[in-house]
């Protein structure tokens, strides 16, 4: 059976993925747009079923014939820019009420160098293929518009699969393993600058706490917190309490620290707890009827007079 040159307006390009094995890809000029990419609709090709582990460089090779590759985009990587502008944005906002609330309590603050904040030593680096889920789709986006014409022609022969660098097949899994066990020296270096910044991160937040030695604190009902320190403490003019050492620290109270601590399980809440209550109360009425009742004729016994 000849196999159709295209299938709803997609071109059928079958490539020789293994001298076993034939793979087939679906092409077609692009249309539309894409949200965080620039993709010419005249120089654009659009690709669907890419095999899982396929790298930029061997679309690159497999489409060199019919001229210069710009660059490829991945539906994936589309994927991961969408969220990574979300996050970009959120850390926008973030660093605008920072500033905002800094003009609200302007300060004297120690000038902090960006240069004093560690940096983490990554791990090695992975230099593996990605794998994708089957099904894919991709983008080649040519220098010129005659490529793409050229492109989405039937081949006559089928197109061979490049190789690349990269290992694939269970060479890519034996790399992934020794990727994953790196030296231990590389590990105690990174876990080492890891520790260093988490300390600067808590130093830097402590700096930013509203509380200062030697400064009133005045609280939402308008009293003044007096701190621990000397015979009348670090702040003059009385107050209506004394801030414990962890709000000198973290400059946050402890909240609900009389709260009396609930029983785990609650009596009587479940139908067998009220069963073996009921039970044992029953048990305990006989026993105590059976002892009164052995003390009554114990004192029938001790009487004097029997007229019988």
């Amino acid at each position: 059976m000849a196999l159709p040159a295209s299938i709803s307006g997609f071109s059928v390009l079958p490539v020789s993925y293994s001298p076993n094995s034939t793979h087939y890809i679906y092409a077609r000029a692009h249309t539309g747009s894409k949200k965080g990419f620039d993709l010419p609709s005249t120089r654009t090709l659009f690709l669907v079923n890419i095999p899982p582990d396929a790298t930029e460089r061997e679309l690159t090779l497999l489409f060199k014939q019919c001229g210069a590759v710009e660059r490829v985009v991945f539906d994936f990587d589309a994927q991961e820019l969408n969220h990574d502008d979300s996050d970009s944005e959120d850390e926008e906002d973030e660093e605008t009420g920072q500033e905002e609330a800094a003009t609200e309590q302007p300060r004297k603050r120690r000038k902090v160098s960006k240069n004093d904040k560690p940096v983490v030593i990554p791990l090695p680096p992975r230099n593996l293929r990605t794998l994708r889920k089957t099904g894919r789709s991709a983008h080649i986006v040519f220098l010129d518009t005659s490529s793409l014409a050229r492109a989405l022609v039937s081949p006559h022969k089928m197109r061979q699969w490049p190789v690349s660098e990269e290992p694939h097949g269970l060479a890519h899994y034996q790399a992934l393993y020794e990727s994953l066990r790196p030296p231990l020296d590389a590990v105690r270096e990174h876990a080492d600058t890891s520790i260093n910044l988490y300390e600067y991160e808590v130093a830097k937040s402590k700096q930013k706490s509203k509380y200062r030695k030697g400064e009133a604190i005045v609280d939402e009902d308008g009293f003044t917190l007096v701190t621990r320190g000397g015979a009348y403490g670090q702040t003059l003019g009385g107050g209506v309490g004394v801030a414990s050492k962890r709000f000198q620290q973290t400059g946050h109270t402890a909240k609900n620290r009389n709260r009396k601590k609930e029983k785990k399980e609650k009596e009587g809440f479940y139908a067998f707890q009220k069963a073996e209550k009921q039970r044992q109360e029953l048990m305990d009425l006989k026993t105590k009827w059976e002892e009164d009742k052995a003390k009554v004729e114990k004192l029938k016994a001790s009487r004097r007079f029997k007229p019988y």
